[in-house]
Protein backbone atom coordinates (compact mmCIF):
# COMPACT_ATOMS: atom_id res chain seq x y z
CA UNK A 1 0.00 0.00 0.00
CA UNK A 2 0.66 3.11 -0.33
CA UNK A 3 0.44 5.35 2.83
CA UNK A 4 0.69 9.03 3.50
CA UNK A 5 0.89 10.59 6.87
CA UNK A 6 0.48 15.09 7.31
CA UNK A 7 1.38 16.55 10.30
CA UNK A 8 -0.25 18.90 12.53
CA UNK A 9 -2.48 21.31 10.65
CA UNK A 10 -1.80 24.61 11.63
CA UNK A 11 -4.78 26.95 10.72
CA UNK A 12 -6.42 28.59 7.97
CA UNK A 13 -3.16 28.48 6.20
CA UNK A 14 -2.20 25.01 6.51
CA UNK A 15 -6.25 24.49 5.53
CA UNK A 16 -5.62 26.05 2.72
CA UNK A 17 -3.04 24.48 1.24
CA UNK A 18 -4.02 20.74 2.35
CA UNK A 19 -7.72 21.71 0.54
CA UNK A 20 -5.48 22.64 -2.73
CA UNK A 21 -2.73 20.17 -2.83
CA UNK A 22 -4.23 16.83 -1.37
CA UNK A 23 -6.32 15.69 -3.98
CA UNK A 24 -4.24 16.09 -6.69
CA UNK A 25 -1.40 14.05 -4.79
CA UNK A 26 -3.32 11.40 -3.74
CA UNK A 27 -3.95 10.83 -7.71
CA UNK A 28 -0.04 11.82 -8.21
CA UNK A 29 0.83 9.51 -6.10
CA UNK A 30 -1.53 6.48 -6.10
CA UNK A 31 -2.09 7.10 -2.48
CA UNK A 32 -4.51 4.24 -0.95
CA UNK A 33 -4.97 5.18 2.41
CA UNK A 34 -3.66 9.04 3.63
CA UNK A 35 -3.93 10.26 7.55
CA UNK A 36 -3.63 13.74 8.58
CA UNK A 37 -3.05 14.90 12.44
CA UNK A 38 -5.77 18.24 12.72
CA UNK A 39 -5.11 19.26 16.23
CA UNK A 40 -4.45 22.93 15.49
CA UNK A 41 -6.54 23.39 12.72
CA UNK A 42 -9.19 25.60 14.04
CA UNK A 43 -7.37 28.62 15.18
CA UNK A 44 -4.22 26.95 16.49
CA UNK A 45 -6.00 24.97 19.24
CA UNK A 46 -8.31 22.28 18.62
CA UNK A 47 -10.70 21.36 15.70
CA UNK A 48 -14.14 22.54 14.67
CA UNK A 49 -16.55 19.92 13.23
CA UNK A 50 -16.82 22.38 9.86
CA UNK A 51 -12.96 22.26 9.33
CA UNK A 52 -12.85 18.20 9.99
CA UNK A 53 -15.52 18.17 7.37
CA UNK A 54 -12.72 20.37 4.93
CA UNK A 55 -9.92 17.78 5.72
CA UNK A 56 -12.28 14.88 5.02
CA UNK A 57 -13.16 16.27 1.58
CA UNK A 58 -9.79 17.14 0.61
CA UNK A 59 -8.97 13.61 0.95
CA UNK A 60 -7.71 12.61 4.36
CA UNK A 61 -9.07 9.38 5.63
CA UNK A 62 -8.63 9.66 9.07
CA UNK A 63 -8.21 12.60 10.95
CA UNK A 64 -5.89 12.32 14.66
CA UNK A 65 -6.10 14.86 16.99
CA UNK A 66 -3.89 15.12 20.02
CA UNK A 67 -3.47 17.13 23.39
CA UNK A 68 -5.82 20.07 21.96
CA UNK A 69 -8.52 17.25 20.91
CA UNK A 70 -11.54 19.08 22.74
CA UNK A 71 -10.36 22.65 23.11
CA UNK A 72 -12.89 23.40 20.33
CA UNK A 73 -16.43 21.98 22.29
CA UNK A 74 -17.84 21.09 19.53
CA UNK A 75 -16.01 18.01 19.09
CA UNK A 76 -17.15 16.55 22.03
CA UNK A 77 -20.15 15.85 20.49
CA UNK A 78 -18.96 15.23 16.65
CA UNK A 79 -16.32 12.93 17.44
CA UNK A 80 -19.34 10.51 18.49
CA UNK A 81 -20.79 10.62 15.05
CA UNK A 82 -17.97 10.93 12.91
CA UNK A 83 -15.56 8.17 12.99
CA UNK A 84 -13.17 9.32 10.64
CA UNK A 85 -11.77 11.15 13.85
CA UNK A 86 -9.65 9.92 15.82
CA UNK A 87 -8.84 11.34 19.90
CA UNK A 88 -6.05 9.72 21.51
CA UNK A 89 -5.92 6.42 22.74
CA UNK A 90 -4.98 7.16 26.65
CA UNK A 91 -6.56 10.25 27.01
CA UNK A 92 -8.89 10.85 30.01
CA UNK A 93 -10.95 7.77 30.61
CA UNK A 94 -15.34 8.35 29.52
CA UNK A 95 -14.03 11.15 26.92
CA UNK A 96 -15.85 10.70 23.78
CA UNK A 97 -14.77 9.20 20.73
CA UNK A 98 -12.28 5.96 19.85
CA UNK A 99 -8.27 6.42 20.09
CA UNK A 100 -7.92 3.28 17.80
CA UNK A 101 -9.91 2.71 14.90
CA UNK A 102 -9.88 -0.16 11.63
CA UNK A 103 -10.62 1.24 8.45
CA UNK A 104 -10.89 0.30 4.71
CA UNK A 105 -8.24 1.63 2.15
CA UNK A 106 -8.60 0.80 -1.54
CA UNK A 107 -9.20 -2.85 -2.72
CA UNK A 108 -10.83 -3.79 0.32
CA UNK A 109 -7.31 -3.59 2.68
CA UNK A 110 -7.97 -2.68 5.89
CA UNK A 111 -5.99 -0.07 7.76
CA UNK A 112 -5.46 0.20 11.59
CA UNK A 113 -5.01 3.67 12.95
CA UNK A 114 -4.63 4.71 16.55
CA UNK A 115 -2.99 7.19 18.42
CA UNK A 116 -1.31 8.10 21.40
CA UNK A 117 -0.39 10.66 24.09
CA UNK A 118 3.04 10.64 25.79
CA UNK A 119 3.99 11.62 29.01
CA UNK A 120 7.36 13.48 28.90
CA UNK A 121 6.89 17.57 29.19
CA UNK A 122 3.34 17.10 28.61
CA UNK A 123 1.48 19.47 30.80
CA UNK A 124 -0.93 16.45 32.22
CA UNK A 125 -0.62 13.27 32.78
CA UNK A 126 -1.67 10.83 30.53
CA UNK A 127 -1.76 7.21 31.00
CA UNK A 128 1.03 5.14 29.80
CA UNK A 129 1.04 5.13 26.25
CA UNK A 130 3.07 1.80 25.81
CA UNK A 131 0.77 -0.08 28.26
CA UNK A 132 -2.49 1.67 26.02
CA UNK A 133 -1.23 0.35 22.83
CA UNK A 134 -0.22 -2.90 23.60
CA UNK A 135 -3.68 -4.25 23.39
CA UNK A 136 -4.49 -2.65 20.46
CA UNK A 137 -1.33 -4.25 18.74
CA UNK A 138 -1.87 -7.67 19.74
CA UNK A 139 -6.18 -7.45 18.70
CA UNK A 140 -4.73 -6.26 15.04
CA UNK A 141 -1.43 -8.76 13.96
CA UNK A 142 0.30 -7.18 10.91
CA UNK A 143 -0.99 -9.04 7.71
CA UNK A 144 -3.67 -10.41 9.34
CA UNK A 145 -6.72 -7.98 10.94
CA UNK A 146 -4.78 -5.49 9.15
CA UNK A 147 -2.86 -4.78 6.00
CA UNK A 148 -1.12 -1.81 7.78
CA UNK A 149 -0.93 -0.36 10.65
CA UNK A 150 -0.21 3.29 11.67
CA UNK A 151 0.97 4.79 15.40
CA UNK A 152 0.45 8.16 15.60
CA UNK A 153 2.80 9.77 18.93
CA UNK A 154 1.48 12.50 19.75
CA UNK A 155 4.18 14.41 22.37
CA UNK A 156 7.27 16.26 22.88
CA UNK A 157 10.25 14.42 24.09
CA UNK A 158 12.03 12.86 20.62
CA UNK A 159 13.57 10.25 23.30
CA UNK A 160 9.53 9.21 24.05
CA UNK A 161 8.76 8.76 20.32
CA UNK A 162 11.75 6.97 19.37
CA UNK A 163 10.89 4.45 22.19
CA UNK A 164 7.90 4.11 21.02
CA UNK A 165 8.93 3.43 17.18
CA UNK A 166 11.17 0.38 18.75
CA UNK A 167 8.09 -0.86 21.15
CA UNK A 168 5.78 -1.22 17.92
CA UNK A 169 8.71 -2.19 15.26
CA UNK A 170 7.32 -5.84 13.79
CA UNK A 171 3.98 -4.83 14.72
CA UNK A 172 3.37 -1.35 13.28
CA UNK A 173 3.92 -0.66 9.86
CA UNK A 174 4.23 3.09 10.30
CA UNK A 175 5.35 5.08 13.71
CA UNK A 176 5.33 8.50 12.87
CA UNK A 177 5.87 11.57 15.85
CA UNK A 178 3.52 14.85 16.03
CA UNK A 179 3.25 17.68 18.31
CA UNK A 180 6.22 19.89 17.90
CA UNK A 181 5.39 21.25 14.62
CA UNK A 182 9.29 20.51 13.14
CA UNK A 183 10.10 18.26 10.80
CA UNK A 184 12.99 15.67 12.01
CA UNK A 185 15.32 14.37 9.37
CA UNK A 186 15.52 10.61 10.34
CA UNK A 187 13.35 8.86 8.53
CA UNK A 188 14.67 5.07 8.45
CA UNK A 189 13.30 2.30 8.02
CA UNK A 190 13.54 -0.18 12.06
CA UNK A 191 14.98 -3.59 11.84
CA UNK A 192 11.98 -5.40 12.06
CA UNK A 193 9.77 -3.59 9.41
CA UNK A 194 8.64 -0.70 11.06
CA UNK A 195 8.79 3.11 9.10
CA UNK A 196 9.36 5.51 11.86
CA UNK A 197 10.21 9.30 11.50
CA UNK A 198 10.25 11.33 14.86
CA UNK A 199 8.58 14.39 13.63
CA UNK A 200 6.24 15.05 10.97
CA UNK A 201 6.58 18.48 11.14
CA UNK A 202 3.61 20.62 10.73
CA UNK A 203 1.58 22.00 7.64
CA UNK A 204 1.43 25.32 8.44
CA UNK A 205 3.98 28.81 7.66
CA UNK A 206 7.23 28.10 9.06
CA UNK A 207 8.04 32.11 9.12
CA UNK A 208 6.95 32.16 12.58
CA UNK A 209 7.11 30.36 16.47
CA UNK A 210 5.91 26.71 15.47
CA UNK A 211 2.99 28.13 13.09
CA UNK A 212 2.42 31.50 15.47
CA UNK A 213 2.79 34.42 14.62
CA UNK A 214 6.06 35.87 16.06
CA UNK A 215 5.40 38.97 17.84
CA UNK A 216 3.49 37.44 21.14
CA UNK A 217 6.07 34.27 21.44
CA UNK A 218 8.73 36.30 21.29
CA UNK A 219 7.53 39.17 23.96
CA UNK A 220 6.72 36.42 26.04
CA UNK A 221 9.86 34.35 25.57
CA UNK A 222 12.33 38.43 26.52
CA UNK A 223 9.81 39.62 29.22
CA UNK A 224 7.73 36.14 30.75
CA UNK A 225 4.71 38.06 30.13
CA UNK A 226 1.80 37.84 27.91
CA UNK A 227 0.30 40.39 25.84
CA UNK A 228 -2.31 39.15 23.35
CA UNK A 229 -3.55 36.14 22.42
CA UNK A 230 -1.66 33.07 20.10
CA UNK A 231 -2.55 33.72 16.49
CA UNK A 232 -1.50 31.42 13.36
CA UNK A 233 0.71 32.43 11.27
CA UNK A 234 -1.19 33.33 8.08
CA UNK A 235 1.57 33.10 5.19
CA UNK A 236 2.23 30.43 2.61
CA UNK A 237 2.07 27.20 4.36
CA UNK A 238 4.51 24.24 3.67
CA UNK A 239 2.57 20.97 4.02
CA UNK A 240 4.64 18.37 5.88
CA UNK A 241 4.65 14.32 6.69
CA UNK A 242 5.86 11.25 5.25
CA UNK A 243 5.13 8.60 2.42
CA UNK A 244 5.27 4.90 2.99
CA UNK A 245 5.14 1.58 0.82
CA UNK A 246 4.37 -1.22 3.15
CA UNK A 247 3.62 -4.75 1.82
CA UNK A 248 0.26 -5.94 2.00
CA UNK A 249 1.47 -9.64 2.98
CA UNK A 250 3.35 -8.81 6.20
CA UNK A 251 2.83 -5.12 6.80
CA UNK A 252 5.80 -4.08 6.38
CA UNK A 253 7.34 -1.01 5.25
CA UNK A 254 9.24 -1.08 1.62
CA UNK A 255 10.22 2.14 1.20
CA UNK A 256 9.56 6.17 3.63
CA UNK A 257 10.18 9.41 2.54
CA UNK A 258 9.90 12.42 3.79
CA UNK A 259 7.47 14.87 2.60
CA UNK A 260 7.75 19.19 1.99
CA UNK A 261 5.82 20.35 -0.18
CA UNK A 262 5.36 24.28 -0.67
CA UNK A 263 6.09 27.48 1.38
CA UNK A 264 9.66 27.89 2.83
CA UNK A 265 10.69 24.55 3.50
CA UNK A 266 12.87 22.74 0.76
CA UNK A 267 11.09 20.49 -1.08
CA UNK A 268 11.00 16.82 -0.28
CA UNK A 269 9.01 14.09 -2.20
CA UNK A 270 8.58 10.26 -3.10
Amino acid sequence: MKLLFLGDVMGRSGRSALTERLPALRAEWGLDFVVVNGENASSGAGLTPAHARILLAAGADCVTLGDHAFDQKDMLQFIETEPRILRPLNYAKGAPGKGARLYEATQGRKVLVTQVLGQVFMKRPFDDPFSAIEPVLKAHPLGGAAQAVIVDMHCEATSEKMAMGHWCDGRASLVVGTHTHVPTADAQILQGGCAYLTDAGMCGDYDSVIGMEKLEPLRRFVTGMPKARFEPAAGPATISGVYVETDDRTGRASRIAMVRLGGRLQEARP
